[in-house]
C-alpha cells in the first residue's frame, strides 16, 4: 500500500498542511495515524484530488462531502454522478448571472462615463 505525508500531499495539489488539516478535522479525510505522524492512503489521496476539483467548480465543501461519499466501487454510480450534473448546472446558473450583472455593470460604468465627459466639456474642461 502506497502511504503519502501530509508534506508530499500538500506539495503534489500546492496547498497548505493546514488546508488538509481542516478537511480532516471537518471529516473530509481519514489518515491513519503512527504515533503523531498522519499518513494518507491512496483513497485519501483521491478525496483530496475530488475536493479540490469541487472547489474549483465553485463546489462548497458541504457538497462536495455528499458527493464524494455517494461514491460506491464497483456499481453504476447513476446518483452520484446526477447529483454532480445538478451541482454543475446550478453553478453554471449562477455564473450566468453573474457574468448578467457584470455586463449590466459594465454597462452603466461606461454610460456614467459618457455623461461625466460629457459634463466636462459642456464647462471647457477636457
Amino acid at each position: 500500500m502506497i502511504v503519502y505525508s501530509i508534506s508530499d500531499l500538500s506539495r503534489e495539489f500546492n496547498i497548505t498542511t493546514r488546508t488538509i488539516r481542516h478537511y480532516e478535522d471537518i471529516g473530509l479525510l481519514f489518515p491513519q495515524r503512527q504515533g503523531k505522524t498522519r499518513l494518507y492512503d491512496s483513497s485519501d489521496r483521491s478525496r483530496l484530488r475530488l475536493i479540490l476539483r469541487g472547489k474549483r467548480l465553485g463546489l462548497s465543501l458541504e457538497e462536495s462531502r455528499e458527493i464524494i461519499d455517494m461514491y460506491q466501487p464497483g456499481k453504476s454510480n447513476v446518483k452520484q454522478l446526477k447529483k454532480l450534473i445538478d451541482a454543475i448546472n446550478s453553478q453554471k446558473k449562477k455564473l450566468n448571472q453573474k457574468l448578467t450583472d457584470i455586463t449590466n455593470l459594465m454597462n452603466d460604468l461606461k454610460k456614467a462615463e459618457v455623461k461625466c465627459l460629457e459634463a466636462l466639456k459642456l464647462n471647457g474642461e477636457n
